[in-house]
């Protein structure tokens, strides 16, 4: 074990629980946006199709939020146990921003969840419906929060550096909250994540239904699901291009040396080729096997042909490692078009066979993509957090500077206990989606309350 890095161990071991943990909010952010959707078609229509489909997605909703729970709990730990460095140089600013998302959004959406989860047949309708927007609204704070500290590390602003640490060590003491909780990445952070949660959302239920469609589920309720799925994700990728593209015009400006990586670019230079695929070889510092279209790089990152884009030469030592940038970065666009194409066709098609059903070429493609906003999404988390490397905190804190005095092989040990059980917490976790989505079928419809008898009654 002596020959171990224990800073990549450490830092394997933080990638391992995030990257699980990351799994459940990426979806409950926007499920719960959903539900509230389905609560109120039902309001609107009295079909008890919306209802069915409540009822189901709620289930899927409870079991990702506990898992998220818990596994960020753990992950949470690491803070002091890994890299306690991070909160003795930045815990004034870090220890309010995670204070400020439990006391404002985690007691929030956990209050409620009992009431949206156990209170249907216990409370009116207006305080089911209004715990539902709270849980939606919660899990949304909850992000906000958690992107702010995010957004700050990488674009931080608002305090100064005082040598008032043990030894004089120099640590970070706020000067403008505002600047601090608005900074210059927030709003393109934020949008960018809250929008991959509804395409993450959007594909689970679409792909969920589809499955049920497949073993011979034909009810209105999987029809609409399918329908509301598919709908909300023709929506929102246009709207996830046009904010991933701002966000990295924004990335240009502040973090040079991560689009570089991005874009395996080596001199800066206008005129920059878009390199779709090659070996980024950081030995001789160029591209093996590049295959390129000339000039397109500019064109995309600054608007113009003549625009110059950086080059990874004027960052020798302080830029990310390549590859896993250049190549998460193709995983996240490539998984966007997919969904752009399958979510436009799929919304022609439903619209064109509203009143017939979908065909099966369309519901397989739809079983096919069910997990594809998770894959987009963990992607553009890795371009996001390995492209900050080797900083922390950009221009603040090296990661080898916040690593604790752990030894390797202690780290190695418990990286292989985190991925032994998380490995097993995920086979079971989708193996549940899938039991839940074949039962459904069988499952009893809880019976409606009595402040419900007249929507079910309508005309």
């Amino acid at each position: 074990m002596e020959s171990l890095d224990p800073v990549l161990l450490a830092r394997l071991q933080f990638a391992a629980n995030i990257t699980f943990h990351f799994i459940f909010p990426a979806l409950t952010i926007a499920l719960g946006w959903v539900l509230l959707f389905f609560k109120l078609a039902y309001a609107r229509t009295g079909n008890l199709a919306w209802m069915e489909n409540y009822f189901f997605y709620t289930k899927i909703f409870a079991l990702s939020f506990a898992l998220g729970v818990v596994s960020g709990i753990t992950m949470s730990f690491q803070f002091g146990t890994n890299w306690p460095g991070f909160m003795e140089r930045v815990g004034n600013i870090a220890g309010p921003l995670l204070a400020y998302e439990v006391l404002t959004a985690f007691f929030l959406e956990a209050t409620f969840l009992g009431v949206m989860l156990f209170g249907f047949r216990k409370v009116s309708d207006k305080l089911h419906t209004t715990a539902t927007l709270l849980v939606a609204l919660g899990t949304t704070l909850s992000a906000f929060w958690i992107l702010v500290l995010n957004s700050w590390m990488h674009t931080p602003v608002g305090f100064e550096m005082l040598p008032t640490g043990p030894g004089g060590m120099l640590q970070a003491h706020p000067t403008d909250w505002l600047a601090i909780v608005f900074n210059p990445s927030l709003p393109y952070r934020l949008g960018h994540t809250l929008v991959a949660s509804g395409l993450t959302a959007a594909f689970v239920v679409a792909g969920l239904a589809a499955y049920r469609w497949l073993r011979h589920d034909r009810t209105i309720a999987v029809k609409l699901a399918m329908q509301t799925g598919v709908g909300l994700a023709a929506i929102l990728i246009p709207l996830q291009i046009w904010l991933g593209h701002a966000h990295g015009v924004n990335t240009l400006e502040h973090q040079p040396a991560k689009i570089a990586a991005m874009e395996a670019n080596w001199e800066t230079r206008s005129h920059a080729p878009l390199v779709l695929v090659a070996h980024p070889n950081q030995t001789t510092r160029s591209n093996d096997y590049a295959l390129e279209i000339p000039a397109l790089a500019s064109w995309f990152v600054t608007g113009s042909v003549d625009g110059v884009v950086p080059g990874l030469n004027d960052y020798i030592g302080n830029h990310p490692p390549v590859a896993p940038v250049f190549w998460g970065f193709r995983i996240m666009v490539g998984m966007g078009l997919m969904m752009l194409a399958v979510s436009w066709v799929g919304a022609y098609v439903l619209w064109r066979q509203r009143n017939g059903q979908p065909p099966r070429w369309l519901v397989y493609t739809l079983l096919g993509m069910f997990g594809s906003g998770w894959i987009a999404t963990l992607s553009g988390w890795y371009v996001t957090e390995i492209g900050r490397q080797p900083w922390l905190v950009s221009g603040v804190l090296r990661v080898a500077d916040a690593v604790g005095p752990v030894p390797a092989d202690t780290i190695a040990l418990t990286l292989a206990g985190y991925l032994t059980t998380y490995g097993l917490l995920l086979v079971a976790y989708f193996t549940t989606l899938f039991y839940l989505a074949r039962q459904a079928r069988t499952a009893k419809t809880p019976s409606l309350p009595s402040w419900s008898y007249h929507k079910t009654n309508k005309g």
